[in-house]
């Protein structure tokens, strides 16, 4: 049981990184979009530089609280989902490992009694 320790990412936490990253990249784009949705709507509406900046604000700080929404929501899922699948710890797997090793040991300790 010597293995080298190998800090490898289990596939399902690979997966939910993944689907993370295209996320916060949707939304991201989003808010790059909204922007200039609101200065091509300043344009027409004739709105001045300071209301236009105003109104940029509003809108970010409403995607901003939308983004923090969002975030907390897929946080909460992905935790909700890993306790149903009893996804094990880092710790417990260590545990595990232990006893294995200590269990190899005592088989091959028996074998070479024989």
């Amino acid at each position: 049981m010597d293995r080298p320790e190998s800090p490898q990412k289990h596939p399902l936490a690979e997966t939910f990184e993944r689907v993370w990253s295209q996320a916060l990249l949707a939304v991201s784009n989003a808010e790059e979009e909204a922007v200039r949705c609101v200065q091509r709507v300043a344009e027409v509406a004739g709105w001045s530089q300071e209301e236009m900046i105003r109104q940029a604000r509003l809108l970010t700080d409403r995607l901003t609280g939308h983004r923090k929404d969002l975030e907390h929501n897929v946080d909460e899922g992905v935790r909700r989902t890993l306790v149903s699948l009893k996804v094990p710890r880092r710790e417990q797997i260590q545990d595990i490992e232990a006893r294995l090793a200590r269990l190899a040991e005592r088989i091959d300790a028996l074998g070479q009694r024989k």
